[in-house]
C-alpha cells in the first residue's frame, strides 16, 4: 500500500490539519485516499454509520478525502477519564478501562495486531493511505510502546513528513532534536520538513531554512502561515487557540469548559455564525449574564459535576436560570441538568450518587452498556417538523421523574419525536439533549438562536440555510488551497 506519514515535533504541531489538507489535495489529483491514525487519545469522538466510535479528527480527514468515516481509520481510541485512566476503544467498541502501565502490558500486542489488520483492510479498497502520528515520535521513554508513529511508518515504508509548530518558539531546535533522537532507519523515512503556524514575513526565515536543509540534508517543503479557521480541534489543546475578539456579534454564548470536556466540536457551527460569540468559561470564573450557557459533553459527568459544586459554578448557573437565562446541556451536560446521577457500578469513581443542578426532572443511571449510534429525527422545538441528524455517545440512561414535574407545577416537552433524546421546559429556557452534532443542522441552529434573539428584541435570522457540512466543505477546500500554495509537494507525490 502506498503511504504518506505525518509526524510532529510536539503535540498540537498541526499534524491533523496537514493530513486533512493532504487528503483533499490527493482526492483532487484523482487518488482514492484514506486517512489513518493507529492510536488516538482524544475526547472528541464521532460515531460511524455502523455505530462504531472513532476520533473526530479522523472523521474530518475522511470527509477531506470525500469518503465516509469508518473505524478502520482509527483502530484504537483512548478516552481519558478520572483517576489517570482511559477507556480503551478498539475498532469502534469499548474493550476496557486501563492506566498507562496496564495498557502497555495488556493491550499493546493486541493493539498492534488491530492496527495491522485495519491497514490490510484499507489496502484492499484504497490506493493510498495518509497516516497521522501522535505527539512526538522521539519520546525516548515511550518509544518501546509507541503504536502510532514510526512503527507505522516503518511497517508501511511511508514517505514521512515532519511538521513543527513555530508558534511555540525554538522550531529549529525541535526539528533537529527530533531527528537526532530517531533511529537511522526511522530518520531515513523523513522526506520533508514543514514549518507550521508562521506569522509575519517568511523571508525572515530564509537563512534558518537554508541552514536547516544543509544541516539535516532534508528539504523543507514549505512554511504554512497561521490559518485562523473554524476547523475542529482534535483535543482541548485546540481551545487555547480560540479567541473571543469577534467584532459585530449580537449574541454571546458561554460554554462551560469542564475539566473532561468532550465533543466540543459540537460548537464549531456556532463559532461559524458571524453574529454569535462563543466564550469558554472555566468553572472557577464568573459566569456573568450571557445570552445562553451551554454545558457540553464530558467523559466523567459526576467528577465534573462535583467541580461545578466546589467552585460555585453550580450556584451561578442556578441563579442565572432562575433570573430567566437560557441553558442547554448536551450529553453529559444534559445529565447534569437533572436531579441526580447514579453510578452503581462505580464506572466513574467511588461516588455512587451525585446531586444535579435540579433544572430538569430527570434521573440518570450510568451503565456499562454504551450507546453509540447515528440518529435522524424530527424536531418538536424550537420549530416543529425540522429534520435533525446527529449521533449519540453515552453510558447514561436518563428517565423523567414525573412526580418532580407535578410537584413543581411545570410541564416538560420532548425536543424531538423520540422523547429519549431530550426535553425542554415550558418556559423554553432549559434545554437538554443527547444529540451530538445538533448545531450542524442549519435550520434547527438558526431556530434556536432566534429564541435568544427574540429575548433581545433582535430580528430573526433566516432558517432556510444549508447545514454546516457545506461550510465545512468550504473550509476543507480553503485548507487544501493553503497547503498547495505554500508547500512544494510534487517531489513527494512523484515518489508514490
Amino acid at each position: 500500500m502506498k503511504a504518506i506519514m505525518v509526524v510532529g515535533t510536539t503535540s498540537h504541531a498541526g499534524k491533523s490539519s496537514l493530513v486533512t489538507g493532504l487528503c483533499r489535495l490527493l482526492w483532487r489529483k484523482g487518488w482514492l485516499v484514506t486517512p489513518f491514525k493507529g492510536q488516538n487519545m482524544a475526547l472528541n469522538a464521532y460515531v460511524t454509520a455502523t455505530g462504531g466510535e472513532m476520533g473526530y479528527a479522523q472523521a474530518l480527514q475522511a470527509w477531506g478525502a470525500k469518503i465516509a468515516p469508518r473505524v478502520e481509520m482509527n483502530p484504537i481510541l483512548l478516552k481519558p477519564q478520572g483517576n489517570m485512566t482511559s477507556q480503551v476503544i478498539m475498532k469502534g467498541e469499548v474493550v476496557g478501562v486501563t492506566n498507562a502501565k496496564e495498557y502497555y502490558e495488556n493491550y499493546f500486542d493486541k493493539g498492534w495486531d488491530n492496527i495491522k489488520e485495519c491497514l490490510e483492510i484499507l489496502a484492499q479498497e484504497f490506493d493510498l493511505v495518509v497516516c497521522e502520528g501522535a505527539g512526538s515520535p522521539a519520546e525516548i521513554n515511550l518509544k518501546h510502546r509507541d503504536l502510532t508513529n514510526m512503527r507505522v511508518a516503518k511497517h508501511l515504508n511511508a514517505e514521512t513528513i515532519l511538521v513543527a509548530d513555530i508558534e511555540r518558539g525554538g522550531v529549529f531546535a525541535h526539528i533537529v532534536g527530533t531527528l537526532a533522537l530517531l533511529e537511522p532507519e526511522e530518520r531515513s523515512l523523513i522526506k520533508g520538513i514543514v514549518i507550521n503556524k508562521f506569522r509575519g514575513d517568511v523571508t525572515i526565515l530564509t537563512p534558518g531554512i537554508e541552514w536547516l536543509e544543509n544541516y539535516t540534508q532534508i528539504p523543507v517543503l514549505g512554511v504554512i502561515p497561521w490559518f485562523d479557521s473554524a476547523l475542529p480541534s482534535e483535543d482541548s489543546l485546540g481551545l487555547l487557540d480560540r479567541t473571543n475578539h469577534k467584532k459585530g456579534y449580537e449574541l454571546k454564548i458561554s460554554v462551560i469548559k469542564l475539566p473532561h470536556i468532550s465533543n466540543f466540536t459540537d460548537f464549531d457551527p456556532l463559532e461559524a455564525e458571524d453574529r454569535v460569540l462563543i466564550e469558554y468559561i472555566e468553572p472557577y470564573e464568573q459566569l456573568g449574564y450571557p445570552d445562553a450557557v451551554i454545558i457540553p459533553g464530558t467523559k466523567t459527568s459526576i467528577e465534573d459535576l462535583e467541580i461545578l459544586q466546589k467552585t460555585g459554578m453550580m450556584t451561578q448557573i442556578q441563579e442565572y436560570v432562575e433570573s430567566g437565562g437560557t441553558i442547554l446541556g448536551i450529553c453529559g451536560g444534559f445529565q447534569m441538568l437533572g436531579q441526580i446521577i447514579c453510578d452503581p457500578d462505580h464506572l466513574e469513581g467511588l461516588a455512587e450518587n451525585c446531586q444535579g443542578l435540579d433544572l430538569l426532572p430527570i434521573k440518570t443511571i450510568l451503565k456499562r452498556e454504551k450507546i453509540t449510534r447515528q440518529r435522524e429525527v424530527f424536531a418538536n422545538y424550537p420549530q416543529q417538523g425540522l429534520p435533525v441528524d446527529g449521533y449519540e455517545i453515552h453510558q447514561g440512561y436518563t428517565e423523567i421523574i414525573p412526580s418532580v414535574g407535578k410537584q413543581k407545577k411545570m410541564n416538560y416537552f420532548p425536543i424531538f419525536d423520540d422523547d429519549t433524546l431530550g426535553i425542554v421546559n415550558e418556559s423554553k429556557n432549559v434545554w437538554g439533549c443527547y444529540l451530538h452534532g445538533i448545531f450542524d443542522n442549519g435550520a434547527w441552529r438558526r431556530a434556536w438562536l432566534n429564541t435568544l434573539r427574540q429575548k433581545r428584541g433582535l430580528p430573526s435570522l433566516p432558517t432556510g440555510i444549508s447545514n454546516y457540512r457545506q461550510q465545512r466543505e468550504e473550509l476543507l477546500d480553503s485548507l487544501a488551497d493553503l497547503i498547495e500554495k505554500h508547500l512544494d509537494l510534487e517531489s513527494l507525490f512523484d515518489n508514490l
